[in-house]
C-alpha cells in the first residue's frame, strides 16, 4: 500500500492519553443508545413548534455531546441529523457489510489463534487525515466528517450504508516509540457503491482506490490507546517468522465494536511490503 496516501484505520493512538481518556467516540457508539437512555436525556415534553422528530434528534445530539465532553471534543448542532440517521439505519448488525477478504493461512499454538494472513482486494475507501492537538480529537472529528459523508453529504444525497471495520492508520517513528500526530480515518464503501463511489461534499475527504494487499492481522480486546496499540504492534512483530517483510512505520487498527465496551473487538494490521 502506498504509505504516502490515505490508508486503513477503528481506533489508534498518538499523543498522551491517560486512563480517563482511553475511550473514544466512533460510529459504533450509536449502538449504545437505548430507549431508557434517550428518555432520561430529555424532559419528555415538546417545546413550542417542535416536532417529535426534532425532539428525538435533540436527545441523540445531547447524549453524543455528553459523551464527547469527556474526551474534550465539541459536537456541533449540525451533527443532530447525521447521528439520528445512523441510529435509525443501524439498529442491528445484519445490515452491515464487512470488508471482503480471502483467508490465506492461520498460525495457531496450543489451540490459540496467534494471527491470520489475509488477502484484501483493491477497493474504494473514503478517508480523511486529521491533525488535531491530540490523537483522540483527531479520531473524533474525523469520524464526524465521515458520518456526514455517509449521511447525505455526498453526490447522491442519501444514506450510503455502513461497513466494518472502521479503520485508522497509526504512524510511528522508525524506532516505533513515538506516534505521529497525523491520524487517518477510513470507511470502506459498501458493495453497491464500489463501481461508482459517491463523491463527498467535504473537500477534505478523499475517495481513493486502495490496491490489493496481503495483511497479517492479530485480534485483541479492550480499549485502544497509545500503550495498548504499541503493545500489540510489538506482540505481532514477535510472532511473525519474517517481521521485516511487513514491519515499517505505519500500522492499522481495525475496530469492530463499540469502543466504550469493556470487551471491544479490535485487530492490529500489518501490510506485507512488496
Amino acid at each position: 500500500m502506498d504509505q504516502g496516501g490515505c490508508q486503513m484505520s477503528g481506533g489508534g493512538g498518538g499523543g498522551s492519553i491517560g486512563p480517563e481518556r482511553q475511550g473514544m467516540i466512533t460510529l459504533e457508539d450509536l449502538e449504545s443508545f437505548s430507549e431508557d437512555q434517550l428518555s432520561d436525556s430529555g424532559n419528555g415534553s415538546l417545546e413550542e413548534g417542535e416536532t417529535m422528530e426534532e425532539e428525538d434528534q435533540g436527545r441523540l445530539l445531547h447524549y453524543w455531546q455528553d459523551v464527547a465532553r469527556g474526551h474534550q471534543v465539541d459536537v456541533p448542532e449540525d451533527m443532530a441529523e447525521p447521528i439520528q440517521q445512523l441510529t435509525t439505519n443501524n439498529e442491528g448488525r445484519s445490515n452491515r457489510e464487512h470488508v471482503p477478504f480471502t483467508l490465506l493461512s492461520r498460525k495457531e499454538k496450543c489451540g490459540e489463534l496467534l494471527y491470520e494472513k489475509r488477502h484484501y482486494e483493491k477497493g474504494h475507501w473514503a478517508c480523511i487525515t486529521m491533525r488535531e492537538e491530540t490523537y483522540e480529537q483527531s479520531i473524533c472529528y474525523g469520524f464526524m466528517k465521515i458520518m456526514r459523508y455517509i449521511c447525505e453529504q455526498n453526490s447522491l444525497g442519501h444514506y450510503l450504508g455502513m461497513s466494518l471495520p472502521i479503520v485508522t492508520v497509526v504512524h510511528t517513528d522508525q524506532s516505533r516509540t513515538v506516534f505521529s500526530n497525523d491520524v487517518t480515518v477510513a470507511y470502506y464503501l459498501p458493495a453497491e457503491h464500489q463501481a461508482q463511489p459517491p463523491q463527498p461534499t467535504d473537500t477534505e475527504i478523499a475517495v481513493e482506490i486502495w490496491p490489493a494487499n496481503i495483511v497479517y492481522t492479530r485480534a485483541f480486546t479492550g480499549p485502544t490507546n497509545e500503550v495498548t496499540i504499541m503493545n500489540q504492534i510489538n506482540a505481532l512483530s514477535e510472532l511473525l517468522d519474517s517481521p521485516s517483510m511487513c514491519v515499517n512505520d505505519s500500522f492499522i487498527v481495525a475496530g469492530y465494536t463499540n469502543p466504550a465496551h469493556s470487551h471491544r473487538q479490535n485487530e492490529i494490521w500489518f501490510f506485507e511490503q512488496n
